[in-house]
This record gives C-alpha cells, structure tokens and sequence, in this order.
C-alpha cells in the first residue's frame, strides 16, 4: 500500500477525530490470508477519502472465543480494556471486517459501557454506495459464477443478508445461491472458538460439508464476508483439490480488484 493508516492515538495527538474507527480484530491483524482483507478494505475507504483510523498497538481480542468457549472473566476482561481505550478517544462509529467483532461489538459490550454505532464492511460499503461515493464497476466479473456464503453472525445472528448481495451484483457477476443459503444457511465450522480445536469425530467436517454445497453450484468464485469463513471455505476447496479452479475471495476483495486497487 503507498499510503499511511493513523492510529487513533495519531488523530488524536493532531486534535482531530477520524470518522470511523476501523476494528481489525486478530485474524485481520495476524493471519496471513485475512491480512489481504484488510488490506484490500482499507485500500477502497482510502480511495473514496474516508477518514478512518485504527487501535493499533492499543487493539486487543475482542474476546468472543473466550466468551464462546465459556470463559466470562476472560471476555470481560478483554472487552473491558478495549472498551476503556475506545471510549478514551470518544469513538462513536465502529466498521469490521470480522462478523465475529461485529457482532460483540454491537451486541455485548454496551452492556459493560460500550456503546457505538458499529456495521459490518459490507454493511458500511453498502452505505457507502448508496450515498454515491462508492461506485462499483465491475466488468472483470461480467458473468463469472459467484455463490456467497452467509457468515452466521452477520445473517442469522444480525438479520444482514443483503448487503453483501447488492454489493456482488454489482460486479455484474451471476449471483448464484446455495440450497441453504440466508436463515437457512449452513455454518463453516469455525464459530465459537472451533477454529482453534480438531474435530469431533463424525462422519464429515462441516466445512468440507458446506464447500461441497458451494462447489454444487459450479462457481468460479466463493464469497465470503468473514476471515474464518474464508480459512474454513478455503480448506475445503483445498480437499476437494478445486484450488486452482475455484477462489475464494473475501467481498472487499473483489471490491477492490473490481477497483483495480
């Protein structure tokens, strides 16, 4: 990237408060893959002229696998510290990538004193869209097959379906949905701390499960709007050896790739 992403402690050194804080949460921050995520989300609010900062250094877990894990003490504790920095620096308007900060974010720290205006990516470039200073051309995937997959806490758990759906017709791709897709949709696997534990035994992994159901539809591409989503889909491509056929992209990626970003 040839530009600079501020801290909000560098906003706030020059007096000055960015619009959105932008929560990168530990997947964006250090996994290799969802890192491109990142990357590619800070790219399009940088072209459009949206002024956004990051914690930085001050961002810690947002605490969800340790709350779905059933540590509460561990949650609150890190909700906590988080919170304290944010209210610090008076934030009022929050943006993630990560359904799974999303969701605890917006949900579960007002309770503890943290209260935001919080949005998914999709959610926030959908706005963006709509208020006409995001413009989508999307000519590199006029036609392409692209079957989306609902992260579980941005569909079933928040009621968001459609703005990742609006944002990838605009790609002019072929939208093509799963047998259980939306409130119907299928889970990766990964939720809930799983991502960090091998599998139960069974008869089939989950997200080897819901990549066949995804690669059912032919796509070229699988949607995603969740880094953990994106490692689990991403896996089972891998499994069914479809690597070189099939990709998996997060929707601020092909956002930005649709950008030439």
């Amino acid at each position: 990237m040839d530009f600079t992403i501020k801290t909000m402690a560098e906003y706030a050194a020059e007096g000055k408060t960015p619009e959105v804080l932008f929560f990168v949460g530990c997947m964006g921050s250090f996994d290799d893959r969802a890192k491109k995520i990142t990357k590619a989300f800070c790219k399009i609010l940088h072209k459009i002229g949206i002024e956004f900062a990051v914690l930085g250094q001050e961002e810690s877990c947002n605490g969800d696998p340790a709350k779905r894990a059933g540590n509460e003490f561990v949650f609150q504790m890190m909700a906590l510290t988080n919170i304290e920095i944010m209210n610090s620096y008076g934030v009022k308007k929050i943006v993630t990538t990560c359904p799974h900060c999303f969701n605890i974010i917006k949900n579960e720290y007002p309770e503890l004193g943290g209260n935001y205006e919080v949005l998914h990516h999709t959610q926030f470039l959908r706005k963006l869209m709509d208020e006409g200073k995001l413009k989508i051309e999307g000519g590199s995937f006029k036609g392409k097959r692209i079957t989306f997959h609902d992260p579980c806490y941005l569909g079933r758990g928040n009621g968001e379906y459609e703005a990742p759906r609006v944002l990838l017709q605009k790609l002019d791709a072929e939208l093509v949905e799963m047998k259980r897709c939306k409130s119907n949709g299928l889970c990766c696997g990964a939720g809930g701390a799983q991502m960090f534990k091998e599998p139960e035994p069974g008869d089939k992994d989950i997200n080897v499960e819901r990549t066949e159901e995804a690669l059912a539809e032919n796509p070229k591409i699988i949607a995603t709007g969740c880094p953990f989503c994106n490692t689990m889909i991403t896996d089972g491509v891998k499994h069914f050896n479809k690597n070189t056929e099939v990709e998996v992209k997060d929707i601020a990626e092909l956002l930005a790739e649709a950008e030439d970003l």
